[in-house]
């Protein structure tokens, strides 16, 4: 590994929706693979709007209903102290353009977007994780559903590193 803990960020809009289901269950699934003490699973937001605010109630209640805790989340901004993650995922274009316009130049290889590692992807162009803000609540739910099986991947990857 790169670091001593292997440090992930998981970047979106606000840090309300998606990066923070990506953080909860990835954490969740670090933890039961025994990797705690070799990698720490973070969320940050490129917005400072919801700084320091609980996630999205509809998030929240996905996650729960899923058996998930997403109590301790409160919203972060990407900024300077992000720099030395080892791997940054990103939610969508918008936020990996924002990444990479933020990053040193000399570390944008450790920037990714979140769905490349999604094992339903199998075209070149990979997706953005939809923001579900503006749907329903099976906007969420879908949320949930690739996040999860994304989880999986990054775990076999981080066992194997």
């Amino acid at each position: 590994m790169i670091g001593t803990p292997y440090r992930i960020a998981l970047v979106c809009l606000g840090n309300i929706c998606r990066s923070p289901t990506a953080d909860v269950v990835l954490d969740e699934r670090v933890r039961d693979a025994g990797l705690a003490e070799q990698v720490v699973v973070e969320s940050c937001g490129t917005g400072d709007w919801h700084v320091g605010e609980p996630m999205d109630p509809r998030t929240a209640r996905v996650l729960r209903a899923a058996g998930y805790d997403p109590s301790s989340h409160r919203a972060r901004q990407f900024g300077p102290t992000w720099f030395d993650h080892d791997l940054i995922l990103t939610m969508d274009r918008h936020n990996h353009s924002e990444v990479l316009r933020l990053l040193p130049a000399d570390r944008h290889d450790r920037v990714r977007l979140f769905r490349s590692f999604d094992p339903a992807v199998t075209d070149a162009a990979v997706p953005d994780l939809p923001d579900p803000w503006y749907g329903g609540p099976q906007g969420f739910a879908d949320v949930l559903e690739i996040v999860e099986r994304t989880a999986e991947v990054l775990v076999t990857m981080l066992r194997d590193r």
